[in-house]
């Protein structure tokens, strides 16, 4: 049950707090909860552009952020990793999208959200940042 990443860094704990007792905890209201917990790590953990979010990713344990496509008013992300340590068909990624919307709102002075979308035969998670033009902050 437990996995590693390449760093040797157990991910049983962080499967048990994640995939479990948060999930027990928060219950119907987890999706929203977790979405704002990842607004307030993005205030604690401020980045300079969102280029940093990949690293920060990794960092964190999250997976491998890659982006898709940026126009000027939203991104695409791509989320991947072992399929073992993601867990794409018992984790919701909210905690993952509200960090995403809250670093894009922070660094484009925009009104930002950030959607999610499991893609679990591909083996991969999309966010959708999209922020508005005509609401600035």
């Amino acid at each position: 049950m437990s996995s590693t990443n390449t760093q040797n860094f157990p991910l049983f704990g962080y499967e048990l707090i994640r995939d479990h007792v948060l999930s027990s905890v928060l219950g119907k209201n987890e999706e929203d909860i977790l979405y704002w917990c990842g607004k307030e790590l993005a205030r604690k953990f401020p980045l300079y552009s969102m280029e940093e979010a990949v690293s920060f990713f990794q960092e964190a344990g999250w997976g491998e952020l890659s982006i898709e496509k940026q126009s000027k008013d939203e991104t695409f992300y791509t989320l991947t990793g072992d399929p073992e340590a993601m867990q794409l068909d018992q984790r919701c990624f909210r905690l993952e999208s509200g960090f995403l919307a809250a670093q894009q709102e922070k660094i484009s002075g925009f009104l930002t959200e950030c959607y999610d979308e499991k893609k679990a035969k591909r083996g991969l998670v999309r966010f959708h940042v999209k922020w508005d033009l005509k609401d600035k902050l």
